[in-house]
């Protein structure tokens, strides 16, 4: 089996090199980019399973640019990505979640816990559920081939989105705190915190509204949230 190929998009070279030490030592491949520009190119030539992607890159576009990019073209829309950056407020974070990436790094930070992220995501993302496809609400989700859809008409999801939907399809009509989704979806990565699972379930409702398929995921105040056809 090949080796999961990671892009790094990352404009210091001294943090690039030490990246990508990282992921040879760990047993993953990767190629680099320094800028939006040269990180297309690198798309154009290869199909990556995660991209690394520096906050602050040079030129017209930050990596908080591409990465809402990304997940409006057909072709990447379903990449993880992982936004590194200084920025450590919970507002950035937030926001780095809001445009479409999945998990979010703050520098400096520990061979360790990057290693730690890119393993959970790509997990996430490779995971399927042991029932192929099931359909509920006007919903069909196929975990083989990854697809969703509503009413006969597709649903774009990134993987953590994807992974969130198929356990919620799955355990209908129960409610789950924040804590226990982030145990059942994200599973034991202790990086992660609640919040998280708002974005998520924020994003998802985004991408069930145009089909009328976002009341399926309900809020239970004080609680958590449930997946149900009953309003």
């Amino acid at each position: 089996m090949a080796s999961p190929l990671i892009l790094v998009v990352e404009d210091e070279p001294a943090v690039r090199d030490m990246i990508g030490l990282t992921l040879e030592q760990a047993g993953y491949a990767w190629i680099a980019a320094g800028d939006v520009t040269e990180a297309r190119c690198r798309l154009a030539d290869a199909r990556p399973d995660l991209v690394l992607l520096d906050w602050m890159l040079p030129g017209q576009h930050s990596g908080l640019d591409f990465a809402r990019q990304m997940r409006r073209e057909e072709l990447t829309r379903d990449l993880p990505v992982i936004l590194l950056t200084a920025r450590d407020a919970e507002d950035d974070k937030i926001r780095g979640l809001d445009v479409g990436a999945d998990d979010y790094v703050t520098k400096p930070f520990s061979p360790r816990e990057l290693l730690a992220r890119i393993k959970a995501l790509l997990r996430r993302a490779g995971q399927a559920d042991d029932e192929a496809v099931i359909s509920m609400g006007g919903l069909t989700l196929d975990a083989t081939s990854h697809r969703v859809l509503a009413r006969d008409e597709n649903v774009a999801l990134g993987p953590t989105e994807f992974k969130l939907l198929s356990f919620f399809i799955h355990h209908p009509d129960r409610v789950y705190s924040r804590d226990q989704l982030l145990d059942r979806v994200w599973g034991s990565n202790i990086y992660i915190d609640d919040r998280t699972v708002d974005v998520h379930v924020r994003r998802l409702r985004k991408a069930l509204s145009p089909h009328g398929c976002d009341r399926l995921i309900q809020t239970v105040r004080g609680v958590g949230y449930r997946f149900s056809e009953q309003e």
